[in-house]
């Protein structure tokens, strides 16, 4: 079923015509499947960050179009993750955590290390 996106956003359906005037559109780095070339080729990265980069680029449901998909994970490192993760208490496992991350298409997980 295909959904009216202005019917969505209501009053703020001006938004589907803003233009930026801060920020020239020529400034930017549009995803695509040559962004890794493209884009952060050019750059001081050691190989090891090169390769894991394109690792997480050509991984995942969105592999080889120059968007990501990251699983942000707070394991509660700083405080008690019980609050966090007792309702789900299989997660308290970083394994499940990658495991739930594959499942779900992202191209990686971010967590904290530890």
């Amino acid at each position: 079923m295909a959904v009216n996106i202005e019917k969505l956003l209501g009053a703020d359906k001006a938004l589907l015509t803003h233009k930026c005037k801060t920020v020239d559109k020529s400034m930017l780095h549009l995803p695509g499947p040559d962004f890794m070339d493209r884009v952060t080729a050019q750059s001081d990265r050691t190989p090891q960050v090169m390769r894991s980069l394109n690792s997480i680029f050509t991984h995942g449901r969105l592999a080889g179009t120059g968007y990501l998909s990251i699983l942000p994970v707070d394991q509660g490192i700083e405080h008690s993750a019980g609050a966090s993760f007792a309702p789900n208490p299989i997660y308290f496992d970083p394994a499940k955590l990658v495991e739930l991350g594959i499942e779900g298409g992202c191209n990686a997980v971010a967590s904290t290390f530890g």
